[in-house]
């Protein structure tokens, strides 16, 4: 694929979104596309993630392991998902196992990649800040409202 469909498909991620194709251009010059066939896992649960994923083409299952050791399928993820967006900031663990459920392709984006747009577009890391911070607290209250489940 060309940059532009690169800068395209980024500048349709929420996280990504009101950054300028200059911006843009910086993430999607220094990403790097994969390949990944169908049902080849493009990561695991509990491994260390030092970048983030967008799925360009195709579809990823989301598992996770149950108290048995076995995947349990949570999610799936299409086309514009951004998948792993904390490992952008810091290392963090992988939260699920992702496998490609066909044919498809993601856009790895290192963690080095994203500080450098931040240390060159300094404006960026305010915005992108609090669409991170929301998106924790989305999490958190959707996990609030699972509590009841647990107990």
């Amino acid at each position: 694929m060309a940059l532009s469909d690169d800068i395209q498909l980024l500048a349709q991620v929420p996280l990504f979104q009101g950054l300028d194709s200059d911006q843009l251009r910086l993430i999607a010059f220094g990403a790097e596309r994969r390949n990944i066939q169908k049902g080849q896992a493009l990561f695991r649960e509990h491994s260390p993630a030092e970048c983030a994923f967008v799925v360009s083409r195709g579809h990823f299952d989301l598992y996770v392991e149950n108290r048995a050791g076995e995947l349990e399928f949570r999610d799936r993820a299409g086309p514009g998902t951004l998948l792993s967006e904390l490992a952008l900031v810091t290392m963090v663990e992988r939260k699920f196992t992702a496998i490609a459920s066909d044919e498809g392709e993601v856009v790895r984006i290192p963690r080095t990649l994203f500080h450098r747009l931040l240390e060159e577009y300094p404006q960026v890391a305010s915005l992108l800040e609090s669409r991170i911070r929301q998106n924790i607290v989305e999490l958190a209250l959707a996990a609030t409202r699972m509590a009841g489940r647990f107990t």
